[in-house]
């Protein structure tokens, strides 16, 4: 487990920044103890300072995970962010889209979000901005790369495209053996 190299940290931080935007900073500095982010293989983790001074004890391929997995490097080094980092993407996101009961089922499945499942959308999101995509129950469910801005959706007919899928809840089922 070690830090990130700048060169990792910015691939890490612009993709992050995509979906949470200024509220990167909240990630940070928490009030109630300082976290970082850690390289162990591929794999990126949040981790608490605390969490990371006990997992240095243990020898590096001994280490199997520690704190919560935000996404990984590929080959090319280029960052794609997991699902197991929603509860801090959901809690920090800067755009959200709802989407409507029966549009839940083919999210999970993994398809992109339809103008027919659409529910409601924060105002003025961009084109081609992350965003989180929950149910209407407010219960996150995956999140995605719009694929128009708030203004163009409006003009769009039901079958087009608003949401690109990224990641989504039911990945847990469907890729449980190469998630973690």
């Amino acid at each position: 487990m070690r830090p990130l190299t700048e060169d990792e940290s910015k691939a890490v931080f612009s993709k992050l920044a995509n979906y949470i935007g200024k509220n990167l900073i909240h990630l940070i500095d928490r009030p109630d103890e300082p976290y970082c982010f850690r390289l162990q293989k591929d794999r990126v983790y949040y981790v608490s300072e605390s969490s990371m001074r006990l997992g240095i004890s243990v020898a590096r391929p001994n280490l199997v995970s520690i704190g919560t997995c935000f996404g990984k490097f590929s080959k090319s080094g280029k960052f794609k962010l997991h699902i197991t980092s929603l509860d801090h993407l959901a809690q920090y996101a800067k755009y959200k889209i709802w989407i409507k009961p029966n549009g839940e089922m083919p999210f999970l499945y993994g398809n992109h979000v339809l103008k027919a499942h659409l529910g409601r959308i924060t105002e003025d999101t961009p084109e081609h901005q992350g965003v989180v995509v929950y149910s209407m129950n407010d219960v996150p469910l995956g999140f995605g790369v719009t694929s128009r801005a708030t203004v163009d959706t409006k003009k769009l007919d039901p079958t087009a495209i608003i949401v690109f899928h990224q990641a989504d809840v039911g990945e847990y089922l469907r890729d449980e053996d190469t998630l973690f």
